[in-house]
């Protein structure tokens, strides 16, 4: 008895070893999967600028600097308009610390007693709305923060540059719509004074008509 133990092992085994024995026959599986083409909103622009930085905006209801985040900020050229904007997204999260247009008119100076911190003052739409928003910048060198505020800068000034061109377009829309309206009040006032003297002379026809009468009543 005590033999056929072993042998009984040995089938329950084999038995097992079948059960797990791949058989060839593949299975769909329940559900299907699509690939999703991910877009970042970044495919249109080439990145300028690209720096691991921290960023901080001031709270002004507390007071104080609040940290927004540690991550990369980036400077993006629209391929086509040539603006361009500045971009941070915390690195593990990816959520947006920063995300607004560098115009004319903005500039961007050193923090007070940091030499790897500057500041700058900008309308922002990391949250969904446009906000006034004063940022703080920390690099991890001297370098990259000079790095930054000289690109910063330099596209400020380009900025401005397009800018006084569009102005001096709009000027002279505005001074050729002058004109053309200056022409169109000239000749209303010609066609004025045409017709002023027929005016006239229906004016002194009725006097003349009411005068007879009077003399014609008197009499």
């Amino acid at each position: 008895m005590a033999s056929t133990e072993p042998e009984r092992e040995n089938r329950e085994d084999e038995t097992e070893v079948n059960e797990d024995e791949d058989t060839g026959a593949q299975v769909a599986p329940i559900v299907r999967l699509e690939e999703v083409a991910v877009t970042t909103g970044e495919e249109d622009e080439d990145a300028v600028l690209d720096l691991k930085s921290k960023m901080y905006r001031f709270d002004k209801e507390g007071n104080q600097w609040k940290e927004r985040g540690a991550g990369t900020v980036k400077l993006l050229k629209h391929k086509e308009t040539g603006k361009v904007r500045l971009v941070m997204r915390q690195s593990k999260t990816l959520k947006i610390c920063a995300n607004h247009l560098i115009s004319s008119g903005m500039s961007v100076q050193e923090h007070s007693g940091n030499e790897k911190s500057c500041l700058w003052h900008a309308t922002d739409f990391s949250d969904g709305e446009l906000k006034d928003e004063l940022f703080c910048i920390r690099f991890a060198s001297i370098e990259n923060c000079k790095t930054f505020m000289e690109k910063f800068t330099e596209i400020a000034e380009s900025q401005q540059v397009g800018k006084e061109s569009t102005q001096g377009d709009e000027a002279a829309g505005l001074i050729e719509n002058l004109s053309v309206e200056e022409n169109i009040s000239e000749e209303k006032a010609k066609e004025a004074e045409e017709k002023e003297p027929a005016k006239e002379d229906k004016e002194t026809k009725k006097e003349k008509v009411e005068e007879e009468k009077k003399t014609e009543a008197s009499t």
